[in-house]
């Protein structure tokens, strides 16, 4: 990538961030719910934050089936995930999905620990939990399905590195995956749940595997805001094991800004992802926005909020979408299915893509109409997002032109920072 686009892109994903963040600062707030942290409580739901709520600390998008475990999965092997909190609570639970595989997933033995240390295989001492589901220890998933372990009592801190370990005693077939995880996992022959050390832990992966969720139990989160994105969400070239996605930013500005309120951030990025097409190659892969947007946006814990970061593959992506109208038609729909239940919507700019191998000159209008949420000789009044989008001299002093809290910023052209009004 040129110098020059590179810098373009930093600076986009940085206005990204800061404008987002000032999106939820201003538009957000908790809802009722149940108090009794033992109760499983319904995926989706948010509860007040003084009586305490389940709402999502991590997730990822389950993006495959991993192609080499087509047939047997990976029996006999304990996989030990480690994942990032974005927020903290008293208590935890786990999804598991099985997602891509045509066959049951048994899973024998779970936990979940405290990492002794980032990125390392060792619990810290005194955090190991066993889970149960459905006060079992043990859990069969039916094939295209998910499921939530029972609660355990573990006091999870802000941006901490999770342990979840699973083991799988027989063949499952396709194994689900997240395959750009940007986070080194660990797997060990044999049941090695429990372990704490982790000397046993000698096989190394890029990947997630089988996990794609955590809940924390909270008497000060307020909610989540999951991120509908493609490889800039995912991360696809952030440095391995740093958390320097643009969403785990995006956590720290809420953790560390004053008076920001306390969310969860669910990274729902799958590089690649179109708003409008599936992936076409054997085995199943990449469903689109669309077809994902209820499983990884709508039944996410306590989820207030999506940004939807989506657009740019659709156009550089084979079948070539260059119809804007089209793409527009796409983010419309998922933004109507948010605001049907409630959430806040904030459509985030797409960002240049000047020397991308698949790039072709005559798409940049495309692009730029998309973004906007209008054709030629329309009227562009109102964006895709439904959201007045204003230059804004202050975040807590309202919009500078419109005089309203209610708005998010945009940069008109992200390669120069000047601003204009969407």
């Amino acid at each position: 990538m040129p110098r020059r686009t590179g810098y373009a892109v930093l600076a986009a994903l940085a206005a990204v961030v800061i404008l987002v963040s000032t999106a939820i600062f201003i538009g957000l707030g908790g809802d009722e719910g149940d108090a009794d942290p033992r109760a499983q409580g319904a995926r989706g739901s948010a509860d007040t934050a003084s009586a305490g709520a389940w709402v999502g600390t991590w997730s990822t998008a389950a993006a495959a089936a991993e192609p080499r475990t087509l047939r047997g999965g990976l029996s006999g092997m304990s996989i030990r995930n480690v994942v990032h909190t974005s927020i903290g609570g008293t208590s935890a639970r786990i999804q598991l999905s099985n997602f891509y595989s045509s066959r049951p997933l048994t899973i024998t033995h779970a936990s979940v620990a405290l990492a002794a240390a980032p990125s390392n295989p060792t619990a810290a001492a005194g955090t190991m939990r066993r889970l149960t589901f459905s006060n079992r220890t043990w859990v069969t998933i039916p094939p295209g399905k998910a499921t939530t372990s029972d609660p355990v009592r573990l006091a999870v801190p802000d941006a901490a590195d999770l342990l979840v370990t699973t083991y799988t005693p027989q063949a499952s077939g396709s194994v689900t995956y997240h395959p750009h995880a940007r986070q080194t996992s660990y797997m060990a022959r044999g049941d090695r749940t429990e372990d704490t050390a982790g000397a046993a832990y000698t096989q190394q992966s890029p990947y997630w595997r089988y996990l794609t969720g955590v809940d924390v139990w909270s008497k000060q989160a307020e909610g989540a805001v999951a991120v509908l994105g493609d490889s800039i969400t995912d991360g696809i070239t952030s440095t391995a094991g740093a958390n320097h996605r643009w969403t785990d930013f995006l956590s720290e500005r809420l953790r560390s800004e004053p008076g920001a309120p306390r969310f969860g951030v669910l990274n729902q990025g799958i590089s690649g992802n179109r708003v409008l097409s599936d992936g076409t190659q054997f085995p199943p892969n990449n469903p689109s926005g669309l077809s994902r947007f209820d499983r990884d946006v709508l039944s996410r814990t306590g989820v207030k909020a999506v940004i939807i970061e989506l657009g740019v593959n659709d156009i550089l992506r084979i079948p070539h979408q260059t119809d804007p109208n089209r793409i527009v038609w796409g983010l419309k729909r998922l933004t109507e299915q948010a605001h049907a239940r409630g959430l806040r919507v904030i459509g985030a700019t797409l960002t240049p893509f000047y020397g991308h191998r698949g790039y072709t000159p005559g798409w940049t209008p495309c692009a730029s109409r998309s973004t906007r949420g209008s054709a030629p000789g329309r009227s562009s009044t109102r964006s895709w997002t439904s959201t007045r989008r204003c230059a804004t001299r202050s975040a807590r002093s309202g919009c500078a032109r419109c005089s309203t809290r209610a708005t998010i910023c945009t940069p008109a052209t992200t390669a120069t920072g000047r601003w204009r009004e969407r």
